[in-house]
């Protein structure tokens, strides 16, 4: 059976056709929380690759406890980042598209240091954490204002977890009596 020339025309319009996900969200909304999204996706990934970074170049007496509380939260970070990218496709959006864009979008600072002291390595992912969390709440009250209800969920566990990664990393860096 072959197939109208409407037909072809039209899967072909499909197959170039722009990748906008259908959203009742409306375009502004959609267009806003891609936007606050993906500055965080950019924030995680930052974060991710410093908590590892912090995990290969750790040293000293405590190497074993930190070591494993930075692969564990490393972990968490990494696994934050798929359902921010999908659910920024959910609504409309495009999201990071390279380690580029990433750099472009991210607030996160980087530490290139050659030899970070082990306690300055916990406190400066505690304040990336504390700062995480706060652009997560940022975050949320544009997805309130949406009524993005899905992604303001997420977006509270992902606070919850921040937040349990800053206690961590406090306790961990408190020094003894």
């Amino acid at each position: 059976m072959a197939m109208s020339e409407a037909k072809k025309k039209d899967l072909k319009g499909r197959r170039v056709a722009p990748l906008v996900t259908p959203s009742d969200l409306g375009a502004k909304a959609s267009q806003d929380i891609a936007g606050g999204m993906n500055a965080i996706l950019a924030d995680v990934w930052a974060l991710y690759l410093k908590t590892k970074n912090f995990h290969w170049h750790m040293s000293g007496p405590h190497f074993r406890d930190y070591h494993l509380l930075l692969d564990e939260q490393a972990d968490q970070l990494y696994a934050m980042s798929d359902p921010i990218a999908e659910r920024i496709r959910k609504v409309g959006g495009n999201t990071l598209r390279s380690i580029g864009h990433i750099a472009r979008l991210q607030r996160i600072k980087d530490n290139d240091a050659d030899y970070v002291d082990p306690l300055d390595m916990l406190a400066e992912l505690r304040e990336d954490n504390q700062q995480l969390a706060a652009r997560l709440r940022e975050v949320h009250d544009v997805v309130d204002d949406a009524r993005d209800i899905a992604t303001a969920s997420l977006i509270e566990n992902w606070i919850d977890e921040t937040e349990r990664r800053t206690w961590f990393l406090f306790e961990a860096s408190r020094k003894g009596p």
